[in-house]
C-alpha cells in the first residue's frame, strides 16, 4: 500500500489546516492545552506581523461590547446561521478589527448540500441528509465587517461585564485556532517596508477573501465547526472532530463549493497558486540516527500580487531558524499543525512567511530556509527513513520544479535521491566540514517533478536493466525491530527401528530472521519486468533509472526515480507463507513492486490536482499492476479483484458498510472515525475497479471485432491506448478526474455512447461520484429466428442502486461448447431497461457480465 499523502492538496485542504478547532467544546469553561512549540522569529526591528499575529491567537472579549441579540442572521451562500435569541459578547480589537464574538442563547444553522455525494456523507455522520441543528452556544471568527452588520439586531446590555467574564477564557484559548488564517487576510495591511504607515484599512479589504468560521454546540450532535472560506476551492465546509480506537479524527461532514462556483469550477481549469516554484537547490546535512541540518533555496515566481504573507508546510520537527527573501532576512511564524487534523496525522506544520511589502504579480524572487531537527526515523536494522515525520523540504503542495539535492552523510551509510547522482563530492568543498571520513554526493533532477525525498541505510545493492533504464535495488542486511516474529515450530521426530525402542523426540526449530539484502536482486528482477511491461503500454520509463530502497514498515512511499519500499517486499515465497497470510493478502503482497513502479507514471510523472483526485493514480497504478499480474495469472488477478469486491462489503462496529464512507471523489476524508480504513479500501479497491470498468468498456466491442478477424494480437488495445495519451498529454502537469474521463472518452466505440455522445460524464455521475454496488438480472428474455440470424429482446434489470445509475452491461451469448459469444453493451439506465440484440443461430441463453467486467455485489 502506497502511503496516502504526497505532499499537501491545494488550498481546498489549506482551510482545514489554519482553522481546525480542538476537542473542546464552545460551552466547556476549563482551561484548554496551551498550545505549544508555535515559534514567531524576526530578523529586523519592525515585529508588526508578530504582534498582529500574538493579539489574533490570544484576543479575548471585551466587556464593553456585550449586547441582547435578536432575530439576526449570518447567511454565506449555503450556509445559514440564525442567531434567534441570546446574548452575544465581540471580542477585543486586533489592529483596530474585531474579528470575533461568542454567542449564547438559541440558534439553529442550517447547511443543504447540493448533491447527493455530500448529502451521503453528511447522512453517515449526522443521521440526515441535511443539517439543521439547533444550537446553545457558538464561538464566532470572521475577517470582514460582520460586527458592523449585526448593529439593527443588538441592544446594550448594562450587565455585560459577567457575560463576559463568564466566557472570556474560553473565547481566548479558541481564539489561536484561527489566528493563522485571518493573519493571511490582515497581513495584507500591516506597514510597508517604504513605508511607516499602514496599508489601506478594512474598508479596502478584497471582496474575494471572505471568512467565516463558527464553533457551535448542538444539542443533538455536540460540537462541530461550520466555516465558509471564499478563498479555498471548497468555499463550504462542516466538520467535526472524534475519536476513534485512540486515534483524532477530524471528520469532515459536508465541503463544497455553492452551485455557480461549483459549476465554474468545473467548466475552467482551475486557478493557480499564488506563486510557482519554479526550482530548488537544498543542501542538507544528514546525521544518523535521526538530525537533519539543511538549507532550501526556492526560486519562486508570483503568479497573483497583494499578499504579504505566503504558507509553506514543513515537518514539525523541523524549526526553522532564519528565511530570507533575495538575501534579505524576513519574518516568519512557525505554526503547529492541529490536533486531529490530515496535516496533525502526518506530522506537518505550516509555517506563514512575512514579505516587508505586498508581493507582485510577475514577481521573480528567491527565498531560502535555514533549518534544522529530528526528522529522520531509526528502526534498527541498519535502516532509517524519511516520510513519517512529514516534508523535509519547504513546499506548498504538489507542481513540477527542479531540483538540485546535496547532502553530506557519514561513511558507511549509503544515501539515495531524487534525481541523476551527477558526481562524487568532497564536503569540504560543498558544505566547508571539517569531517573528512564523511560522504557527499549531488543529485539533479532530469525534469521538473512534484516532489523530491531521500532514504539512508546500510545497504547492499543488487542491479537489472529494463531496456535502457536501470533498476538498483538496496536493501538492508536485516528488517526493522517491529518486524513480525515468525514463530519457532515443533517438529517430532520419528524414531529408527533399534533394539532399545525410544519414544519419538520434539524438535524445537527456529526460523532465521528475514535478510532483504538475500532477495534484494530478486526485487530488481521484478521492478525491470513491471517497467518493462509499463514502458511498452504507456510509453518509455520516465526516468534514466528507478531505484528501490528499503523501508521499515507495512507501508510504501514513492517519488520520481526513488521507492521506498516496505521490508514485507523484500521476503522470499517461504519467509511471507510465515505470516499466515490470507490468499488474497499474499497475492496483493507480491504486486506491492509493480505498484510502487507503475507511480513512476501516474502519480510522479502526472499528478493530481486536488484531493478530490487523488484516486485516480492510486487506483490506476494499482490497476496497471493488477494487468501485469492478469498476464502471468489471470486466477490470481481474479482472487485480488474479489478480495476488494468483498472489502467494500465489510461491516463497521454499528452495521455500516464500507462502500458507504463515500465515493472515491472524497479523497482523504474517506478515512474516518466511522471507517478508518476507508480511504485504502476505497481509493485502492473500487478505484482498481472503476479503472477495470472502463478498459472493458473501450475495449470489448474492439476484441470481439478482433476475434472474428482472427487478426494477430499486435495493436494496442484502445484502454491502453487512450491511458498513453493521457501520459502524452499531461506529463508534467496535474490531470482532474474529470480531463481523464474526456481523454478516454475519445476512444469510446460508436456502440458504447450513451444517447450517441461520446462522453463519460454518466460514468463519473454514477460510478466515479457513487457508492453503488448493483446486481443485474435479465426478465422477460424472447429469440426470434430472422434467417440467418436472431433477434433477442427482454428488459434488464438493475437491483440494489439508486434509480438514476446508468451502466454500461455487457451481454453475451451461451453457445453449444461452452463457447461464449460477446453481442454488445446495453446501458441499464434505472431499474428496467429494455433492449434488442442481435445474435447469431444457435443461441442457448444469454449472460450477463459473465467475465465479472462490473464491480457488483456479487461474482
Amino acid at each position: 500500500m502506497t502511503e496516502v499523502p504526497r505532499g499537501i492538496a491545494q488550498k481546498s485542504l489549506l482551510v482545514f489546516i489554519c482553522v481546525v478547532l480542538t476537542g473542546t467544546t464552545v460551552g466547556q469553561q476549563e482551561q484548554l492545552p496551551a498550545s505549544t512549540n508555535v515559534r514567531i522569529q524576526t530578523q529586523s526591528n519592525q515585529k508588526a506581523a508578530e504582534q498582529l499575529y500574538l493579539r489574533l491567537r490570544s484576543v479575548g472579549l471585551d466587556a464593553g461590547r456585550v449586547y441582547q441579540l435578536r432575530q439576526a442572521s449570518l447567511d454565506r451562500n449555503q450556509l445559514h446561521i440564525s442567531l434567534d435569541d441570546g446574548t452575544i459578547a465581540f471580542t477585543q480589537d486586533a489592529d483596530g478589527r474585531v474579528t470575533g464574538a461568542f454567542f449564547e442563547g438559541e440558534g439553529e444553522i442550517l447547511v443543504v448540500p447540493p448533491n447527493q455525494a455530500e448529502r451521503a456523507s453528511m447522512m453517515l455522520f449526522t443521521g440526515a441528509p441535511i443539517l439543521e441543528e439547533r444550537f446553545e452556544t457558538a464561538y464566532l471568527r470572521f475577517n470582514d465587517d460582520t460586527f458592523g452588520a449585526l448593529q439593527p439586531a443588538l441592544r446594550p446590555l448594562p450587565e455585560g461585564k459577567d457575560f463576559a467574564s463568564k466566557w472570556n477564557e474560553t473565547a481566548h484559548n479558541l481564539a489561536e485556532w484561527d489566528a493563522l488564517r485571518l493573519f493571511v487576510t490582515f497581513s495584507r495591511f500591516l506597514p510597508s517596508a517604504l513605508a511607516e504607515t499602514p496599508s489601506p484599512g478594512a474598508s479596502s479589504l478584497n471582496v474575494t477573501d471572505d471568512f467565516l468560521h463558527a464553533r457551535v454546540q448542538g444539542i443533538t450532535l455536540g460540537a462541530f465547526d461550520a466555516y465558509y472560506d471564499s478563498t479555498a476551492n471548497e468555499q463550504i465546509a462542516i466538520a467535526q472532530q472524534k475519536r476513534a480506537q485512540a486515534i483524532n479524527y477530524y471528520n469532515v461532514w459536508a465541503s463544497f463549493s455553492p452551485p455557480r462556483a461549483e459549476i465554474r469550477r468545473l467548466a475552467e481549469e482551475e486557478q493557480p497558486d499564488e506563486i510557482a516554484i519554479r526550482s530548488y537547490r537544498i543542501r542538507a546535512q544528514v546525521n544518523p540516527p535521526t538530525t537533519l541540518h539543511a538549507d532550501a533555496s526556492l526560486q519562486v515566481e508570483v503568479f497573483r500580487g497583494g499578499a504579504r504573507s505566503l504558507l509553506f508546510e514543513l515537518s514539525r520537527f523541523l524549526k526553522v531558524s532564519e528565511v530570507k527573501v533575495n538575501g534579505q532576512p524576513v519574518e516568519l511564524i512557525q505554526n503547529q499543525a492541529l490536533e486531529g487534523s490530515q496535516l496533525a496525522r502526518r506530522g506537518n506544520d505550516i509555517l506563514a512567511v512575512v514579505f516587508p511589502r505586498p508581493v507582485r504579480a510577475g514577481q521573480k524572487m528567491e527565498l531560502t530556509f535555514s533549518y534544522a531537527g529530528d526528522v529522520l526515523s531509526e528502526a534498527g536494522g541498519g535502516l532509517l527513513y524519511v516520510g513519517a515525520r512529514g516534508i523535509w523540504y519547504p513546499n506548498r503542495g504538489l507542481a513540477a520544479a527542479d531540483f538540485d539535492l546535496q547532502f553530506q552523510y557519514p561513511a558507511g551509510w549509503t544515501l539515495l535521491a531524487t534525481g541523476k547522482r551527477v558526481r562524487e563530492e568532497r564536503p569540504a568543498e560543498v558544505f566547508g566540514s571539517t569531517r573528512e571520513q564523511d560522504q557527499a554526493s549531488r543529485w539533479v533532477t532530469e525534469r521538473p517533478i512534484p516532489l523530491a525525498g531521500f532514504n539512508l541505510g546500510r545497504y547492499t545493492k543488487a542491479v537489472a536493466q529494463a531496456g535502457n533504464t536501470t533498476i538498483e535495488t538496496y536493501a538492508a542486511a536485516g528488517v526493522e525491530r517491529s518486524f513480525p516474529t515468525v514463530e519457532n515450530q515443533a517438529v517430532v521426530v520419528p524414531t529408527l527401528p533399534s533394539v532399545r525402542p525410544r519414544p519419538p523426540q520434539t524438535v524445537v526449530l527456529t526460523q532465521p530472521p528475514p535478510s532483504p539484502a538475500r532477495n534484494a536482486q530478486a526485487v530488481a528482477n521484478s521492478a525491470a519486468r513491471a517497467a518493462e511491461f509499463f514502458s511498452q503500454r504507456f510509453g518509455p520509463f520516465p526516468y534514466s533509472s528507478l531505484q528501490l530502497t528499503q523501508m521499515p514498515g507495512p507501508i510504501s512511499q514513492g517519488w520520481p526515480g526513488l521507492v521506498f519500499l516496505s521490508s514485507f517486499a523484500f521476503l522470499t515465497p517461504e519467509e511471507r507463507s510465515h505470516l499466515h497470510l490470507s490468499t488474497a493478502h499474499e497475492i496483493l503482497n507480491r504486486q506491492i513492486t509493480a505498484h510502487e513502479t507503475a507511480h513512476q507514471w501516474w502519480g510522479d510523472l502526472v499528478f493530481w490536482r486536488g484531493y478530490r483526485d487523488q484516486w485516480l493514480f492510486e487506483g490506476l497504478a494499482n490497476y496497471c499492476s493488477l494487468m501485469l499480474l492478469e498476464s502471468e495469472n489471470p486466477a490470481d488477478f481474479r482472487l485480488a479483484m474479489d478480495k476488494y469486491r468483498e472489502d467494500l462489503r465489510r461491516k463497521n462496529k454499528a452495521g455500516a458498510v464500507l462502500k458507504d464512507a463515500g465515493p472515491v471523489t472524497l479523497g482523504v476524508r474517506l478515512s474516518s472515525s466511522e471507517f478508518p480504513d476507508g480511504y485504502e479500501a476505497i481509493s485502492y479497491g473500487r478505484g482498481t475497479w472503476l479503472f477495470h470498468m472502463l478498459r472493458h468498456i473501450l475495449n470489448d466491442s474492439w476484441a470481439a471485432d478482433k476475434q472474428k478477424r482472427q487478426a494477430p494480437n499486435q495493436d494496442l488495445e484502445p484502454f491502453v491506448h487512450a491511458v498513453r495519451k493521457v501520459r502524452e498529454r499531461y506529463a508534467g502537469k496535474p490531470i482532474t478526474t474529470w480531463q481523464l474521463l474526456q481523454v478516454l472518452a475519445e476512444d469510446l466505440p460508436p456502440s458504447d455512447r450513451y444517447e450517441g455522445r461520446k462522453s463519460l460524464d454518466w460514468f463519473y455521475e454514477g460510478w466515479v461520484n457513487g457508492t453503488a454496488l448493483p446486481r443485474f438480472e435479465l426478465q422477460g428474455v424472447k429469440m426470434i429466428p430472422r434467417g440467418n440470424s436472431m433477434a433477442v429482446t427482454g428488459t434488464i434489470l438493475q437491483k440494489d442502486a439508486p434509480k438514476e445509475l446508468i451502466t454500461s452491461v455487457p451481454i453475451y451469448a451461451a453457445m453449444p461448447g461452452e463457447r461464449r459469444v460477446f453481442l454488445g453493451r446495453i446501458f441499464a439506465d434505472g431499474p428496467e431497461t429494455s433492449f434488442r440484440l442481435n445474435a447469431l443461430p444457435g443461441l442457448k441463453r444469454l449472460l450477463v457480465d459473465p467475465e465479472q467486467t462490473i464491480l457488483t455485489s456479487s461474482r
